[in-house]
């Protein structure tokens, strides 16, 4: 799909992807990213890899914490109190008919998962992604200290060259209001539950973030078209909080390695059909428009559907959505589509990330949740993310 010189005016909620049989495999180039257009972002090769000069349309940026600084400001309170990044944004959709604008803008291409998660036994349940967690950052420009400021959104691990990236919706690293990339920015996959992450329940690990990756279309002209982001982190820590003198917490932290070393990464696919079978995994934690709110955040929930092109909207500056019956809410935001997923490996294809929320029928009830079409600009912005060196 061609850029588009189109202006948008709000940020969403929701989720979804267009996904399809898999196409010509295509391994991530080998080089590590360089130069993005639109940034001021220079990145760090390793001593294995050669510089190349990414595409115009791709934006980076570079977290403004170090990991240590990131990681040890999330307390369990905090944790606890963060609320979904689109909640106040008024991101969903009433109504509309069908408008198919999403395809395919060249070849079929795809690249494998890493890393099965499972034992590779059959099972009659599904099986929750190890890769799927919460990002937790800070609205810029706010008081951190602020409870307004701590904000949540869904991501997942994704493959990549050196097992360190996350996929993730756009509006859940960039804010639009202020056109600044979000503070304290971290990844916990499997997250459960408030706390637990931190008491010694969760193996995995928390990762900070090093390099936002985006669409120009998105950060420039704020175009919902482009609403996905990759994330290079960090290797992460392990930390265990404990209450010290006056009851005040104090982090623990040891060091695990690399995101994709300790979850594995699910693969990426592009240019797919548009109709095709999903899930979609997220942390949901907003109410419906009635009011109405099942869910708390605090666990995975998932959705299983047939994907279709979804209406124009013009409030989001969406043309070329994809989406499925899903009754997501808010918080759900940068989960991920995936394709030809499997609970016997917790693996699959990512296609699509959770973006808005439809209630398409109009009774006040979301009902179906959408997400850009993955297509070829897609794969140039994975292919920075997925070549980007971390420490």
């Amino acid at each position: 799909m061609n850029s588009r010189a189109r202006r948008l005016t709000v940020p969403l909620t929701g989720l979804l992807l267009v996904a399809g049989a898999m196409g010509a495999t295509s391994a991530g180039a080998s080089a590590t990213a360089g130069t993005a257009g639109g940034a001021t972002a220079s990145t760090t090769a390793s001593t294995t890899a050669s510089s190349f000069t990414a595409p115009k349309d791709v934006v980076s940026s570079a977290a403004s914490e170090t990991p240590a600084e990131a990681t040890s400001f999330w307390s369990p309170e905090r944790m606890r109190q963060a609320t979904d990044a689109t909640g106040s944004l008024e991101l969903s959709v009433r109504g509309g008919k069908a408008s198919p604008a999403a395809g395919p803008d060249g070849k079929a291409g795809s690249v494998p998962p890493i890393g099965p998660q499972g034992k590779g036994t059959k099972s009659k349940q599904v099986n929750l992604p190890n890769t799927v967690g919460r990002a937790f950052f800070t609205l810029p420009g706010a008081n951190p200290r602020d409870p307004k400021s701590w904000k949540y959104c869904s991501g997942t691990s994704v493959q990549g060259k050196y097992r360190n990236v996350v996929a993730t919706s756009a509006h859940c690293v960039y804010d639009v209001k202020t056109n600044r990339f979000y503070d304290n920015w971290i990844f916990i996959p499997s997250y459960w539950d408030g706390d637990q992450a931190w008491d010694g329940k969760n193996p995995y690990g928390i990762y900070a973030a090093k390099w936002f990756n985006a669409h120009d279309d998105f950060v420039v002209k704020e175009d919902y078209d482009y609403d996905y982001a990759f994330v290079n982190v960090h290797s992460g820590f392990k930390v265990n909080w404990e209450k010290g003198t006056g009851g005040k917490w104090k982090p623990v932290i040891k060091k695990v390695g690399r995101l994709g070393d300790n979850v594995g990464g699910q693969g990426f696919a592009w240019n797919q059909k548009v109709k095709n079978k999903v899930f979609s995994f997220g942390y949901p934690a907003g109410a419906h428009p009635d009011g109405d709110k099942p869910y708390t955040g605090r666990t995975m929930k998932w959705c299983y559907g047939t994907t279709g092109a979804m209406p124009a909207a013009p409030q989001y500056n969406i043309q070329e959505h994809v989406g499925f019956k899903c009754a997501f809410t808010a918080g759900a935001s940068g989960g991920p589509f995936l394709l030809k997923y499997k609970s016997s490996t917790r693996t699959g294809y990512l296609s699509g990330v959770n973006s808005v929320a439809w209630d398409t029928d109009k009774n006040d009830r979301y009902d179906r949740i959408s997400s850009p079409y993955f297509n070829g600009e897609t794969y140039q912005v994975y292919k920075v993310a997925a070549n980007r060196w971390t420490s």
